[in-house]
């Protein structure tokens, strides 16, 4: 905390923390001595060595004193007063650590320093047997990359090696011995090494004994379950062990591996230890205590009994005793044989019926109340291990031969095991609802184990069929004697019996473990063991981390390592400790001491440890919240001078401590003693220990509640209804979690008390949502609990549960009265928790009050004080609401409260005063209204309606309109008035309804504003609101579902409706009905797909543009009305892969194909384009095919009928009467090739023979010339007129203007509608943006300008409206883009594929020019002074610019107009709107109509192109005059030699060819200009003087670019321009220009080549 910010009191008071007392240890009434020398510095942190202590300091700077025999001075060698160690100054240290003879400290960057003692390695250095000054070591991963150091987080040293917990949360170990869990045989280990047995694994916290080093490890999360290998894989001794006990076996899978590996899948590099150890024997390793990690394992092997609570520790067949106690009912096998035949016997045999408990207690029975507070000291799980023991006992007995013949048996028994218990990976998960977390099953055991060995009953009954769960997941079965076959089916049963009763979900909640110190831990231990100090129930060396298994589900918080022995404090305040008791340092005198077992503490709990070189040291919490010291180990009494040892029975006070302050940390070392204490200055330390001391002991309570109550009641049978279950079940899953928060919540304060205790970063304040929400989600959970009536459900089957465990409850509940009622009681202490928040504020704002007011310290505790504050008033409220509807249900008839009562449902107000009663309701009706949150209920006298809240909406009537003094409620489907008996009546009825409707609509019942007062002035509820809901009478939505939005009783706004039979609708209503946009789908139950509509609605009806696509495949894409098809539309039938692919773009009236329309059938490979009705061809139209044939005529019903002509690809035509597809019948002429033709009667099939009866003609030469076209000049006589084509898409456009018939309507009108159009649809596109790209945007914006028509037209206006009309044909949401866009695609769709048919050249330009007149009229219409067609638009003066015409001397003001000014045509304004977008099926028309010549014209081209330019040119005839002298190549002047080639006029040619990337025949006649111009520039710069062309000089030039230019499709281009251009240029300039280009183009094609 930097100074600025720390505010005057916590300044003052800070001089009064971290205060260092010392003294000497093994004495309990020494006085401890304020450490000398460290003037007003507070300590954050210390550690204590042998002989000696690091503290360290606020600022981060490290001191050292006691004897320090690594350093060189004799004055510093042993220093009484802290000396400062200057290397590490400027290093910001945040911790330090003390081995027996070394240190180690850490930098904020993460950096390890050691110094100290190196003689087995400890410090990281080599070939160095003492490291007088701290020394950087680096740490880094090989695997990752070498250069990138690993950061540490926290040190642990113990007497020879050194431990790192790094950032990532992994061990790295250095030093000697097995203690550091390396796979390595070679000591000492200098450079630091990762212990990879934990690689992977949360490892929190570590600490280091003398020789021994322990880890603080977060469970894993839940895997699946892993088939359980055989054996195990390091020691291969078998994993499934039984033993026989009395009458029956006890199966147990228990295994402890003596080499320290934990029972876990395979893991390849664990293989290596077996053949290690055995190499390690013998050997001779210089490191000093090696003989002791290299005890001869591999003989001890199959003799190691392990030890147990209950069993002793069995050794050879000779059954002689190791350990001194001896274990009842542990029968040894006298010979092998007996052994082996009882083996046998037990393989063949299946699981029999019984499954029964087995309790074994321990050999002293401790006396009642001390099981009470203790639960049973030593874990019973533990006990499992003898079953190894005794397979030892058998296995050195028998031989190894037997355990091949027990290893049958125990397969047999795999299956059932695999059905029964779940490893212990899989225990937090709630398999099946079978298996509890591993917490849940030591409190169940505990719980049975004690109320069993109370009753001293035994539970042997065969009806009684439980399953054993025992601890950390060892899964035991026992098996009475060895009765009957079991059949399988028994067995399943048997297990779904178990799986029925409840159990509590696991305690685990991810958000907080992220927050908070988890409690999900498991302890690792390895190293030496001779004094049972690894805790695995033997003495046996470990060289890899190991799991002490009896420590799973103890939720340890804090691990510390003593000299020989060990301690592990858990979130409950209490200790686990095992090792050495020599000195009685475990503070008990239970043994074995080689497994954890609880020290005997006095005071409330302990929450913090030390464990030192022979002696503990414990601070747990006295009656005033003072922290009492309690110290266990030697007593060294002075008496007449003699010094007497003995030791402590049970932890001592020292209470010298209490007085010399608050202690926040306790020290441990070799001789001395260390506390680091804080004064309590304005009560701010005390006011911290409070809080941390009751949240400790709140967490006790509420996990002996979960144990002691909870857990027995769910495991009763008979608890009501699978509902109720369920609701006891959450109650108990939310209860677990806040229990764990809490958990978590103590351990996080008693860490922040060993540290800087600021403020601010208090869990409660930090994270207050995380309490917050806890506790509410618990009240809602107990209270829907209470209001289903669950404790007087659960009262009944929980009464013998009551009568035994009276004190119990009445302990729990702080209740004294004689006679408690058990719903009572239960009440109590499920509400219990609420009590806890009135508290949190309480302290919070004690807290406070030690800052100033202004501080942001100050406002904070404040504020959270008022949060908790204003949440446990809302809890209470919760809490009578909850308790007054119960008294409702009480109360209520019972047929309807099957039906109404729900959980979550309150009551609010009902009306069996008569306040209420229904307007125009019959004489002797009952109507009785009760209003709860969630819904309005209209109970009569048998039937009751349910209207929910959401969809309700309520409005007070007042008599002056001529109303009833009453409520009008209004619901989707019903409207009806309340009339309130009194005014009071109705103000009080319209409140409650508002402001539960209001409450609904919002959800916000459980979430209040924290820190807000409660009473919130309520608005009234939305007219228009979200809601969803479900119609039960209306005609057209009966049974459907409207989720969406609503106003005043009718869907209105965006919303879903869902029909029962399985349409939908998803989109816009309007009072009620779907309008506007929406989605449909329809399924079609015989194809088993969906018909699916998406687009405009009216008035519930498919109405506007749309996409409809059918089950059957066909989609439509067009115009509705009245869900028909209706408009322009266009139908795809089928995929090209389908039977019948076809495409259908046109007109369509009443779902019917009706006007002009195209058809292509692409199965037959033809084409329709004509008139329709009634879905049938019926008028003129034109049919092509893909070989070329070409119809034209008249049709009916779907044939060509009547009048006609047929062309086929070679030019024979055929005109005259049709009487079916492709057949002639009547009279006709048919013209061949040649123009020969025959007159007469036809019939037949065109393609198979025909029948002729008339007369041949073969007309003159001279004739042949004139005649021939005859034929083809009439096409397109009898096909549709181009202006009655498309109709429908012109007046689809008018009616977006508002327009009835075309042009008829009113201007202004239509320039709303199109803003009304832009508008609308950028709103829809803003829900996805990805549909508009930046540009289209910008085209919108710009859209909404329209251009201003006041004053005379210029051409200013002109150019104005020209640029609109581009913007607006670019996007589709503007009506005239619409209908470019759509003429477009019908365009495409007309005159691609099959209608590429050179015939239809004209018909497509001629629909084109139809297009643009009917264009030109709408923009006329949108724009009136437009001038008419053909009209001039005069320049003013300042626009004249003089020019110098072409051709003839004068100056002309534009080359391309006759008179002055610009003439206005439908061309000008639209081709370069339209013809990019239809030039490509256009321009191939052209090409395949002017094939022909153009192949002779391309031949040509190339022929002449060989030739050099000067060749070419005087071939051409072209004046030497006008030829080039030099020509520029490259950049650079060059002579024309007699080989150059394509140089000359080579800007012209470049010029001339950029006529093929233009698209309008304007920007194609400016192109041609262009090119004369550069010609005209040229022969200037040649002959250097004016010059005026005439057209004999120009020619020859002219058509020397153009052979060069080489462009492939010359004559289409030409063709082009001449259909396409504006009619009044043809006389202008560029008319002359082009009529030379064209000369030039027929010129080619008839060059005669001499």
């Amino acid at each position: 905390m930097d100074s600025q910010e720390r505010s005057s009191e916590e300044a003052e008071g800070a001089k009064e923390r971290g205060l260092v007392y010392v003294w000497k240890a093994g004495s309990c009434s020494v006085t401890p001595e304020r450490l000398p020398g460290l003037s007003g510095k507070t300590v954050l942190q210390a550690a204590l060595g042998t002989h000696h202590g690091l503290l360290l300091t606020e600022g981060g700077e490290v001191y050292s004193f006691g004897k320090l025999p690594w350093r060189s001075g004799p004055e510093e060698s042993c220093a009484n007063n802290p000396v400062l160690e200057n290397t590490l100054l400027g290093h910001h240290i945040i911790t330090v650590a003390a081995g027996s003879f070394h240190n180690g400290a850490v930098t904020e960057s993460g950096v390890v320093y050691m110094w100290g003692n190196n003689s087995a390695g400890q410090c990281a250095v080599a070939n160095q047997p003492c490291v007088p000054e701290p020394q950087p070591i680096s740490i880094s991963d090989s695997e990752n990359s070498p250069l990138l150091s690993v950061r540490i987080l926290q040190l642990a040293c113990g007497e020879e090696h050194t431990l790192a917990l790094s950032l990532s949360r992994e061990i790295w170990a250095w030093g000697s011995g097995c203690q550091l869990g390396l796979i390595t045989t070679t000591f000492p280990v200098t450079k630091p090494q990762k212990v990879e047995h934990l690689a992977g694994r949360v490892v929190l916290q570590i600490a280091c004994g003398a020789y021994h080093s322990l880890a603080l490890v977060q469970c894993p999360p839940v895997q699946e379950m892993k088939a359980i290998p055989e054996r195990c894989n390091h020691c291969s001794q078998l994993l499934i062990t039984m033993m026989d006990k009395e009458d029956h076996v006890i199966i147990s899978d228990s295994h402890c591996c003596p080499l320290g590996v934990a029972l876990s899948g395979n893991q390849p590099e664990n293989q290596v230890f077996c053949p290690s150890l055995e190499s390690l024997e013998g050997k001779n390793v210089t490191s000093s205590q090696s003989e002791d990690c290299q005890k001869p394992l591999v003989e001890e092997h199959t003799l190691v009994a392990l030890e147990s609570d209950g069993a002793s520790m069995l050794s050879s067949n000779d059954g002689q005793e190791d350990s001194g106690i001896s274990s009842p009912g542990n029968i040894l096998f006298p010979e092998k044989k007996e052994v082996k035949e009882y083996l046998i016997s037990l393989s063949g045999h299946s699981l029999n019926e019984s499954l029964e408990k087995n309790i074994c207690t321990e050999p002293e029975q401790p006396s009642q109340e001390e099981q009470l507070s203790a639960c049973i000291p030593g874990p019973p799980g533990t006990s499992t291990s003898a079953l190894n023991s005794l397979v030892a006992s058998c296995a050195s007995a028998v031989g190894v031969r037997v355990a091949a013949t027990y290893e049958a048996g125990a397969l047999s028994l795999k299956k059932v095991m695999n059905f029964y218990g779940t490893p212990s990976s899989e225990l937090g998960s709630q398999s099946g609802g079978g298996s509890p977390g591993p917490e849940a099953l030591k409190d169940t055991r505990e719980e049975q184990v004690r109320l069993e060995s109370m009753q001293g009953k035994k539970s042997s009954s065969l009806v009684d069929i439980r399953e054993e769960e025992s601890e950390g997941g060892n899964r035991r079965l026992s098996l009475p004697g060895l009765l009957s076959q079991v059949s399988p089916r028994l067995l399943r049963k048997v297990g779904r019996a178990k799986m029925r009763t409840v159990a509590l979900t696991p305690t685990y909640s991810g958000e907080a473990d992220a927050l908070l110190p988890s409690l999900r831990t498991e302890v690792w231990s390895w190293g030496k063991g001779k004094e049972g100090q690894l805790g695995h129930g033997d003495v046996l060396p470990r060289l890899q981390p190991l799991c002490v298994k009896s420590l799973d589900g103890k939720e340890v918080i804090h691990l510390s390592a003593g000299g020989h022995h060990s301690l592990a404090l858990t979130a409950k305040s209490q200790v686990y400790s095992w090792g050495s008791n020599i000195s009685g340092q475990l503070g008990h005198l239970n043994s074995p001491t080689t497994v954890p077992r609880l020290a005997k503490v006095c005071g409330n709990g302990v929450w913090s440890t030390a464990a030192g070189l022979d002696y503990s040291l414990f601070l747990a919490d006295e009656e005033d919240f003072q922290p009492g010291l309690y110290y266990s180990g030697q007593e060294t009494t002075t008496e007449n001078n003699l010094y007497e040892n003995s030791c402590t029975k049970s932890p001592v006070l020292l209470l010298s401590c209490s007085k010399i302050g608050y202690i926040s940390n306790v020290i441990a070392g070799g001789d001395n003693c260390l506390v680091l204490v804080d004064k309590n200055v304005m009560g701010y330390i005390a006011s911290l220990h409070e809080l941390a001391s009751t949240e400790r002991r709140f967490y006790f309570k509420l996990s002996e509640i979960k144990s002691q109550v909870l857990r027995p009641l769910l495991g009763l049978d008979n608890l009501g209804n699978a509902n109720t279950i369920q609701l006891l079940q959450e109650m108990a899953s939310r209860f677990s979690k806040l229990c764990y928060l809490i958990g978590q919540h103590g351990a996080s304060l008693s860490s922040f008390l060993h540290g800087v205790k600021e403020a601010r970063s208090l869990a409660i304040l930090k994270h207050s949502s995380l309490f917050l929400d806890s506790y509410t989600e618990y009240c809602t959970s107990v209270t829907n609990f209470l209001v289903m009536g669950g404790f007087m459900l659960l009262a009944k089957p929980a009464i013998d549960f009551l009568s035994k465990n009276q004190e119990l409850l009445q302990k729990l509940s702080e209740k004294n009265e004689e006679n408690l009622q058990l719903v009572e009681v239960l009440n109590t202490l499920f509400f219990m928790p609420f009590g806890r928040l009135h508290n949190y504020a309480r302290t919070l704002l004690k807290l406070a009050t030690c800052f100033e007011v202004a501080s942001p310290e100050y406002q904070k505790l404040q504020d959270s004080s008022s949060c908790y504050e204003s949440l446990a008033v809302h809890l209470s409220r919760k809490r009578k609401e909850a308790e007054y509807t119960l008294g409702f249900w009480k109360t209520f008839p019972g047929k309807m409260t099957d039906s109404l009562r729900k959980p979550e449902r309150r009551l609010i107000c009902e009306s069996s005063n008569r306040g209420l009663s229904l307007q125009h309701a019959g004489r002797f009706s009952v109507n009785w209204f009760i209003l709860f949150n969630d819904a309005l209920v209209h109970a009569q006298f048998s039937t009751h309606h349910i209207f929910p809240l959401s969809t309700l909406w309520v409005e007070a009537l007042s008599e002056e309109a001529g109303n009833v003094n009453g409520l009008k409620i209004t619901t989707p489907e019903e409207q009806f008035v309340l009339v309130p008996s009194t005014p009071q009546e109705k103000t009080k009825w319209l409140r409650a309804i508002s402001q539960a409707v209001d409450q609904a609509l919002k959800g916000t019942s459980d979430l209040i504003l924290y820190g807000a007062g409660g009473n919130v002035p309520r608005q009234e509820p939305p007219i228009s609101r979200s809601a969803k809901y479900t119609f039960y009478k209306d005609p057209r939505f009966k049974d459907a579902v409207y989720d969406g939005r609503w106003l005043s009783g009718k869907p209105h706004g965006r919303g879903i409706l869902k029909w029962a039979d399985g349409r939908m609708y998803s989109g816009t209503f309007r009072t009620g009905l779907e309008d506007g946009y929406g989605e449909y789908r329809v399924p079609n139950k015989a194809l088993n797909k969906d018909d699916h509509y998406v687009g405009y609605w009216k008035e519930g009806k498919m109405c506007g543009h749309g996409v409809y696509s059918y089950a059957t495949g066909e989609v439509y894409e067009g115009c509705f009305q009245d869900n028909m098809r209706h408009g322009h539309g266009l139908l795809r039938s089928g995929k090209l892969t389908s039977s019948s692919p076809s495409m259908f773009i046109g007109q369509w009236t009443m779902d019917k194909k009706s006007g002009y329309g195209v058809f292509d059938d692409i199965t037959r490979g033809e084409k329709y384009m004509g008139m329709w009705q009634d879905d049938l061809c019926q008028g003129n139209g034109v049919v092509v095919t893909q070989f070329g044939l070409y119809y034209e005529g008249a049709f009916s019903t779907n044939k060509m009928m009547g009048t006609g002509i047929l062309l086929s690809e070679d030019d024979t035509v055929y005109e005259g009467e049709f009487s079916d597809n492709w057949t002639l019948s009547g009279k006709g002429t048919l013209t061949l090739p040649n123009g020969d033709y025959i007159e007469g009667l036809f019939s037949g099939e065109w393609g198979s023979g025909i029948k002729i009866t008339g007369t041949y003609f073969k007309p003159s030469l001279y004739e042949n010339e004139k005649d021939k076209p005859k034929a083809l000049r009439k096409l397109g006589i009898l096909a549709v007129p181009p202006d009655e084509k498309w109709k429908a898409v012109f007046e689809e456009c008018w009616n977006q203007l508002g327009c009835e018939t075309p042009g008829q309507g009113d201007r202004w009108k239509a320039w709303d509608n199109i803003a009304v159009a832009l508008t609308t649809n950028r709103r829809q596109h803003k829900d996805s943006p990805e549909l508009l790209s930046r540009s289209h945007t910008q085209t919108l914006e710009s859209l909404e300008f329209i251009p201003q028509h006041i004053g005379a037209f210029t051409l200013e206006k002109y150019e104005n409206i020209k640029k609109y009309l581009i913007k607006a044909c670019d996007t589709p949401l503007h009506p005239l883009g619409k209908l470019v866009e759509t003429l477009v695609a019908v365009y495409r769709m007309t005159y691609v594929g099959v209608g590429a048919n050179r015939r239809l050249l004209q018909e497509a330009v001629r629909e084109i020019k139809s297009y643009l007149k009917r264009i030109f009229q709408l923009v006329r219409f949108l724009f009136p002074d437009l001038p008419e067609e053909g009209s001039t638009i005069p320049f003013l003066a300042t626009e004249t610019k003089g020019r110098r015409s072409f051709c003839s001397g004068k100056s002309d003001s534009r080359s391309e107009s006759p008179e002055p000014g610009y003439v206005v045509t439908s061309f000008g304004l639209l081709l370069p709107v339209l013809l990019p977008r239809l030039y490509p099926p256009l321009f191939m028309l052209y090409a395949l109509d002017n094939e022909r010549e153009e192949d002779i014209y391309w031949e040509c081209v190339l022929r002449l192109n060989k030739q050099t330019d000067m060749a070419l040119l005087s071939f051409l005839g072209v004046q030497a005059k006008f030829w080039p002298g030099t020509v520029s190549i490259l950049g650079e002047s060059r002579k024309v030699s007699s080989n150059t080639k394509d140089a000359c006029f080579a800007s012209a040619v470049e010029c001339l060819q950029q006529i093929s990337t233009t698209f309008t025949p304007a920007d194609k006649l400016k192109v041609i200009q262009q090119t004369f111009e550069e010609i005209s520039q040229n022969v200037l710069e040649t002959l250097q003087e004016d010059f005026l062309w005439s057209m004999d000089d120009l020619f020859p030039v002219f058509l020397y670019v153009v052979l060069r230019a080489r462009i492939r499709n010359l004559g289409s281009e030409v063709h082009l321009i001449e259909d396409l251009m504006d009619p009044y240029l043809q006389h202008g300039e560029q008319g002359i220009m082009f009529t030379t280009l064209k000369a030039c183009y027929y010129q080619i094609q008839h060059e005669k080549l001499t």
